[in-house]
């Protein structure tokens, strides 16, 4: 593969090649050996040590169907390391040099074999656990070149031998999955260099995209208009709305101002950005339909590959994620129209998210991508102790590499525990895909004219050949199809949203009882065991959230928690409450898939909404800029906030308040949104039992997501500055460009 990346070496790769201890330990050994080893003592089966936090909540007595057949194989499990402590300290500071502008080791990135030899565990402690591993009937495949995560495969049996939890199958609301049912166990003698196992479930991450809401607002008359055939991406009947408008890539150029950057010649070209996805697409030649629609044929460079890296089995065409796939595909390429856009993705396993496996790769090989972008999340208690550590590794590794991490960060308010839901059960928690210090958290906006009832101020009435009609800037509102969004509480005439007299406790609001909204919020779960289903920061068990990174502190407006917060950045991401989605080409015919013809006109195309179209996006943006500063960027938050912090000052800068819509400076790299709120409804105590958390229900069903369960603190609301709403806001994309190497002036 052809990244661009200022470093180059010819190592071959060695993820997912089945090999020996023998064959790695030389290669890690050049320069580890002076790292400390920490298996100091006999490995004994009869000492062993619980590994806390690595159990779904929904493993549990009630869902248990019983025991997995014992010859049950499970392919490609993970098991985390991890490095000593002065080795960790090392490559903190080693990353903190390499983005301080007139530090020697600014942007000095490292290989992945650098990475392993200068910050891995010692190979004597790899090679002893291997040999435990092994001593239990596992198969080995790979030991990663940093070091860091050991591939292996094996039984139900095997797995149950080696780390004394069982594989059980489980019922979880009506549907087939297997899981451990205890913590794992391990050798005491092994704690000091093992995480845990990654995953032992095949519970799924979801894609970070929403079909159509059930209902919308119409602009004109602020009166609730339900909509058909909603589900799913497929596009509902609309045509009683006369404002409703698509968005498509001309609007997005218009709108973020990527046009004077494309006319300076500032296109992708010679820069590739990966889409990290568990399955092909439907059909490339709908990434080609998307482009010639929408007039990026132009531009001449683009191409588009699926690759499945390492050597890993290639997943084919997955229902459902199929659409995501493709999605993530023509978004990347909407905002960098000459990049190269490829497709990484491996089979899913029993127990392992194929986009896991397809990232590890590809961060382990001698030239690693400039950018990804991932469009898929869990929460952080759901992904357990070491789901997280893997992820915050993996990213780690990346950000030392010069490799940009884009991750969605969901499409559920502050209630990331319950993606997909009607209403939030598990209080306020945030995706642990998005939430480590190393990666870009992209959050959701939608556009403010309907709510302001200024549609005709914004959009042309007829489209241009590329069927763009954004006519500006548009003023932006956080994204939010919720019952719990004041904004639509109020438009339809209701006070507040909570209470009996409240707009989700009533029939109109029905039709907005949804958690679809942009996420954001507080880490509260990047460590330790969350104690029972909902992770809350009051009452969470051992839980504990990610500290807080160097480039939030001080930042107008993002509290002092002493944790990270995300999201960083926002796009459009909504879908339809105020008439405003996304179309894209996705012909798949299997029913229920939300897939649709790409014929004709576009609006009659596969429609939805989300942060998975926000995340390419900003991804695309990013190639954007490597291109013009001409080398990788890393992560790119150090810029963002610095660049945020000289804009906003320690009061905000008003003439960049996104309510100004067309008349906002000229000047601005990202638009404050400052008005509405990402908050979702929930069901308070006293209807479930495991409500115990963040709801504030004084009466009525369904309540609010709120940070207290006593009083109405929304979860979250948009303000001057950064916010758990929208984080530093929304992209002018050509200020950002010309900009962003005075971030440190």
């Amino acid at each position: 593969m052809n990244w661009i990346h200022p470093r180059r070496c010819t190592v071959p790769s060695l993820f997912f090649l089945a090999t020996t201890m023998t064959a790695i330990a030389p290669a890690l050994a050049q320069s580890a050996t002076s790292a400390q080893v920490l298996v100091t003592s006999p490995v004994l089966e009869s000492k062993l040590l619980t590994l806390r936090g690595n159990l779904r909540p929904e493993a549990n007595a009630q869902n248990d169907r019983g025991a997995v057949s014992g010859d049950l194989v499970l392919e490609h499990m993970l098991l985390q390391l991890k490095r000593p402590a002065d080795r960790q300290a090392a490559l903190t500071e080693k990353i903190n040099a390499q983005y301080k502008p007139g530090s020697p080791d600014f942007h000095e990135w490292l290989t992945a074999d650098e990475f392993g030899q200068q910050y891995g565990p010692n190979p004597a402690d790899i090679a002893a656990v291997t040999e435990w591993l092994r001593g239990h009937g596992l198969q080995v495949n790979n030991v990663a070149k940093s070091g860091m995560v050991i591939d292996f495969s094996g039984t139900a049996d095997q797995v149950k031998s080696a780390f004394h939890t069982e594989i059980h199958t489980l019922n979880a609301g009506g549907i087939k999955h297997i899981s451990n049912m205890q913590d794992p166990q391990i050798p005491a003698a092994l704690a000091g260099v093992v995480v845990g196992i990654t995953s032992l479930s095949d519970f799924r991450p979801k894609a970070a995209n929403k079909g159509i809401t059930r209902a919308r607002i119409d602009g004109a008359s602020k009166a609730v208009v339900p909509q058909t055939a909603a589900a799913n991406g497929v596009k509902p009947d609309l045509t009683v709305n006369s404002d409703t408008q698509i968005v498509v890539p001309d609007d997005l150029h218009t709108v973020y101002n990527f046009e004077p950057v494309y006319k300076n010649g500032i296109t992708g070209e010679g820069q590739t950005v990966v889409v990290i996805e568990d399955t092909n697409v439907y059909s490339t030649g709908d990434w080609e339909v998307f482009r010639s629609t929408f007039g990026l044929t132009k531009y001449t460079h683009a191409s588009f590959k699926q690759v499945h890296p390492g050597g890993c089995t290639d997943p084919g065409d997955v229902l459902g994620d199929d659409g995501e796939a493709i999605l993530d595909a023509e978004y990347a390429t909407a905002a960098a129209p000459n990049a190269k856009i490829v497709l990484a993705s491996c089979a899913n396993t029993q127990t392992t998210f194929g986009g896991l496996l397809a990232l590890q790769s590809l961060i382990n090989e001698p030239l690693p991508p400039a950018i990804v972008s991932i469009s898929y999340g869990d929460c952080e208690a759901g992904l357990g102790a070491a789901g997280n550590a893997t992820f915050n590794e993996a990213y780690q590794q990346a950000a030392s590499e010069g490799v940009s991490v884009f991750v969605a960060a969901g499409d559920e308010g502050a209630a990331s525990c319950d993606a997909g839901a009607e209403f939030a059960l598990a209080g306020i928690a945030v995706s642990g895909y998005a939430s480590t210090a190393y990666n870009v958290a992209v959050g959701g906006t939608d556009f403010g004219d309907s709510f302001a009832g200024t549609n005709a101020q914004y959009w042309k009435k007829n489209d241009n050949s590329t069927f763009g009609s954004a006519k500006s800037y548009i003023p932006e509102i956080p994204w939010n199809s919720s019952c719990a969004s004041t904004l639509i509480a109020n438009a339809v005439g209701y006070n507040v949203p909570y209470g009996n007299d409240g707009f989700c406790n009533s029939t109109e609001g029905e039709l907005f009882l949804t958690t679809a909204s942009g996420s954001g919020g507080p880490s509260n779960c990047g460590y330790g065991d969350a104690s029972r289903i909902m992770p809350s920061p009051a009452d969470s068990g051992t839980c504990r959230g990610y500290s807080k990174p160097s480039y939030q502190t001080g930042m107008l407006g993002n509290p002092k928690d002493g944790v990270r917060d995300i999201p960083d950045v926002s796009l459009f991401a909504a879908n339809g409450a105020w008439g405003h989605y996304y179309v894209f080409c996705y012909s798949q015919p299997a029913q229920g898939t939300g897939g649709a013809p790409c014929t004709g006109d576009p609006s009659t195309w596969s429609s939805a909404g989300g942060t998975s179209f926000a995340s390419p996006i900003v991804a695309g943006i990013q190639a954007l800029v490597n291109q013009s500063t001409g080398t990788p960027q890393g992560n790119p938050n150090y810029v963002y906030y610095a660049l945020a912090k000289q804009e906003f000052g320690g009061t905000g800068k008003s003439s960049c308040n996104s309510t100004l819509g067309n008349a906002i400076d000229a000047s601005c790299t990202f638009n404050d949104v400052t008005e509405g709120d990402m908050d979702v409804d929930c069901i308070g105590a006293g209807i479930t039992s495991f409500a115990l958390y963040n709801c504030y229900r004084p009466s009525g069903r369904f309540g609010v997501l709120s940070v207290s369960s006593t009083a109405y603190e929304k979860a979250y609301n948009s303000k001057t500055g950064w916010d758990f709403a929208t984080g530093i806001g929304t992209l002018n994309v050509n200020n950002l460009v010309s900009n962003w190497n005075k971030a440190f002036e």
